[in-house]
């Protein structure tokens, strides 16, 4: 009873993630993929996204406390965000990274200045984030 009960809820929670928008078909197509011989794909390809995500705002970090930025560095962080987020279906990261690869593109220092924090809060795990 419990464990339908568990189901229940992360289903419910899944859900909610794709009607929000965070998540895209990536995620469905990740899941097909899971099966008894390996029942805990998605949890690991997930685990392994927020070790990877974690890393890459940590290099992020160190690229912004550099003086002069580093558009290049920051882009080349940004494209790795952009495809990890993109092969699990995290919709809205992949999206905020694409706007910070323009930032980049641009050498705007104003638009990733004012957009990190608040973006920190939606991806960043272990940060009072997540996707």
């Amino acid at each position: 009873m419990e464990r339908n009960h568990s189901h229940k809820q992360v289903a419910a929670m899944k859900q909610s993630l794709f009607d929000q928008g965070h998540l895209d078909e990536q995620f469905i197509q990740l899941e097909e993929l899971q099966d008894d011989a390996n029942p805990n794909f998605v949890e690991e390809i997930v685990t392994l996204y927020y070790h990877d995500s974690s890393r890459l705002i940590s290099n992020m970090e160190q690229a912004l406390g550099r003086n002069p930025l580093d558009f290049n560095k920051l882009d080349n962080i940004m494209h790795q965000f952009k495809g990890s987020s993109s092969s699990i279906g995290a919709k809205k990261v992949k999206a905020e990274c694409t706007l910070f690869r323009e930032y980049c593109r641009t050498g705007n220092a104003e638009g990733w200045l004012g957009k990190l924090d608040p973006w920190r809060v939606h991806v960043a795990p272990g940060k009072g984030g997540g996707i």
